[in-house]
């Protein structure tokens, strides 16, 4: 489903369904302290009901299934939404196509809403109070985030360098490590309870890293067929001449939970 937002890509048309087998292949890539994260704060955990917004390819409910919390999966590609299921075959993880601003389960459903690399895509003045009455009493958002760090990772700047020559629309670039942003419509009911930012040394090969920046939203969500196809043969030659068979890419993560603070 093609996407435009004003505020994302100065209003340039994206869709990751047109990426979802790269994307597949390519974006589980958070670490286990990533996850350790998760974990420490009691969140996600057996006993819990979890919905898991913007899933993608359920990266996040397929590595925290073993955690034992019964997990619910949406997201707006129909596409992600196949690659996830195969990629979970076998798991008891129940999976929507739908957008979050469409979602519509009975009050009290979730314990724990989670929102991965997708918070800022949605408007919050019709999320906000649906996620409200779906979670229950006391109940949490997490939401959570990881980039590389351009300015640090030499590799990862000339991979983002060249992703803006391609596409100089793409507001991806330039991270730096930063609380998330929480809109202020989530004041009136939620608390932020916690918020964390950190490092990651993420491992890659020459193969996995370009289809990662392929699988970004500048890339494969936004640029036609022939466009991807030069960025990716001029994407290998560089990394051909700046990157070993084996690295590590610098990123940052961050996490927010918020919790709901009355009914």
């Amino acid at each position: 489903m093609e996407i435009i937002n004003k505020n994302i890509d100065s209003g340039t048309p994206f869709d990751w369904g047109k990426t979802s087998l790269d994307y597949a292949l390519f974006r589980d890539i958070y670490p286990k302290e990533f996850y350790q994260k998760i974990v420490d704060r009691h969140l996600c955990l057996t006993g819990q009901s979890v919905l898991d917004l913007g899933t993608g390819t359920g990266v996040l409910p397929g590595n925290m299934y073993s955690y034992g919390a019964k997990w619910t999966a949406a997201d707006i590609s129909d596409n992600q939404i196949e690659q996830a299921r195969i990629l979970s075959k076998g798991m008891d993880i129940h999976y929507y196509a739908v957008s979050t601003e469409n979602l519509c389960f009975p009050d009290n459903s979730f314990d724990v809403i989670t929102a991965c690399q997708c918070f800022w895509y949605f408007n919050h003045e019709i999320v906000m109070p649906k996620l409200f009455q779906m979670l229950k009493r006391g109940g949490s958002i997490l939401v959570l985030y990881m980039a590389w760090l351009p300015f640090e990772d030499k590799i990862a700047g000339a991979s983002e360098d060249l992703v803006l020559k391609y596409n100089p629309c793409w507001s991806g670039a330039g991270e730096r490590i930063h609380q998330i942003d929480i809109p202020a419509c989530y004041i009136e009911n939620f608390e932020s309870v916690y918020h964390e930012e950190f490092t990651l040394s993420v491992p890659f090969t020459r193969e996995s890293w370009n289809g990662r920046m392929k699988a970004c939203r500048g890339i494969g969500a936004s640029l036609a067929p022939k466009e991807i196809s030069m960025w990716e043969q001029e994407h290998r030659m560089l990394l051909e001449r700046i990157a070993p068979d084996e690295f590590y890419i610098l990123h940052h993560g961050a996490i927010t939970e918020l919790k709901k603070c009355k009914d």
